[in-house]
């Protein structure tokens, strides 16, 4: 459907009986629950500057054939009708005076959208889709739908945040955008910044997809791919982070390191920007995680709250630790100085490891004591999440 410039919001711009437009447009209670100003509408898939998924919005967009305006219901609440526009009738009984009544006003009606069988959204994703992006979005809108029509008080964020854009990027900008704005900092600007930097680097999508995917298949209590983009602040924390490590890239670093303190205040986790992590990692619960400026985290790595990666206070220059792929760093354990930890290791929570872990190596106490490896484990601990197997199978270990 291709919808010209005059066409706005009829709650915000009335039109006259011949059709005309009416006065400027403003910003209705429908439009600011949805996130959308509507001054006018760009294109067929365009609302002022941002980016809307027009058949997204369909339970929430009724069109008139025969005028120039569409009208913005709001899904559970009409609009009160204008005292300015309200139609009148005329009554007259015998023996009274002449007098008007106010006509009922037409109250919009919509279905909403449909309900969702729970077979519908699979709860695991297939094997080797963690670069499939469309396969995970896809699954994120079917879960937003679901929860749009169980819980209407989450409706209208839900389609705002990520029913009314049309990829995973523009909805995880939007979102963050929202996320880390402040009084100087705008949410318009944010946004643009975090839509040029996913645009101008693929491999950043690829490793929020893998991220997105690592949270819902290593973390039991992810009700969702939709869940770990909207509240899980670990796998917000890390995406902001990858946007900032770019500006750092860039020699951007003011506004880099302006984006890590915004990070840092609203979702309790410190990672310089200049810190390198791969993909598929984890920070579960993340409250307290700081990871230093020369730190470096590989791939399919899962880190618990309350973690440091800090340097020993003395060194320059390079002097954070090196973590190997499949790692598995407990809660409130405390690496610190340029070591390095193996692949496949695990650090047992409230460790104090002061130096290098072996791969498939398990370090644990304070100071850190080396137990040696599991014979013959494959699957990596970062990607089992097993805490307590060198304690509870002392038989299967070598020292």
């Amino acid at each position: 459907m291709r919808l010209d410039s005059a066409r706005v919001c009829s709650c915000a711009r009335p039109t006259t009986p011949g059709g005309q437009a009416g006065p400027r447009p403003v910003r209705t209670s429908c439009c600011r629950q949805l996130g959308l100003v509507l001054y006018g509408l760009r294109g067929p898939d365009q609302i002022g500057d941002w980016p809307v998924d027009v058949a997204a919005l369909g339970p929430f967009l009724s069109y008139k054939s025969s005028s120039t305006t569409f009208a913005c219901a709001e899904p559970h609440r009409p609009h009160p009708p204008r005292a300015t526009q309200t139609p009148t009738t005329t009554t007259m009984t015998a023996g009274q005076p002449l007098r008007t009544e106010p006509a009922q006003p037409q109250r919009l009606r919509h279905s909403g959208p449909p309900a969702l069988h729970a077979a519908v959204v699979p709860s695991y994703p297939p094997p080797e889709s963690d670069s499939d992006e469309s396969w995970v979005w896809s699954q994120i809108k079917a879960e937003a739908r679901r929860d749009a029509d169980a819980e209407p008080a989450l409706a209208s964020f839900l389609y705002a945040t990520v029913l009314s854009h049309p990829s995973l990027d523009r909805s995880l900008s939007f979102h963050l955008a929202n996320k880390l704005c402040s009084s100087t900092l705008l949410s318009t600007l944010l946004y643009d910044l975090f839509v040029a930097s996913l645009a101008a680097h693929p491999s950043l999508r690829a490793a929020t997809v893998a991220d997105l995917i690592a949270v819902r298949s290593r973390d039991p209590a992810c009700a969702g791919f939709a869940h770990c983009l909207l509240n899980y602040k670990g796998f917000l924390a890390v995406q902001a982070h990858r946007v900032a490590h770019v500006l750092w890239a860039q020699s951007r670093r003011a506004l880099a390191l302006a984006l890590q303190s915004r990070v840092a205040e609203v979702f309790a986790v410190d990672i310089h920007p200049a810190a390198a992590i791969g993909k598929g990692v984890l920070l579960d619960h993340a409250t307290g995680v700081v990871i230093g400026e020369t730190a470096v985290v590989g791939d399919n790595v899962s880190i618990l709250h309350h973690v440091t990666l800090g340097g020993t206070g003395k060194a320059v220059g390079d002097r954070h630790p090196k973590i190997g792929d499949g790692v598995l760093i407990g809660a409130g354990a405390t690496i610190l100085g340029n070591v390095r930890i193996g692949a496949g290791a695990k650090v047992g929570a409230g460790s104090l490891v002061l130096i290098d872990v072996p791969p498939r190596s398990t370090a644990v106490g304070n100071p850190a004591r080396l137990i040696g490896g599991k014979k013959g484990e494959d699957v990596m601990p970062g990607e089992s999440m097993d805490h307590t197997s060198f304690i509870q199978q002392w038989s299967d270990y070598t020292i």
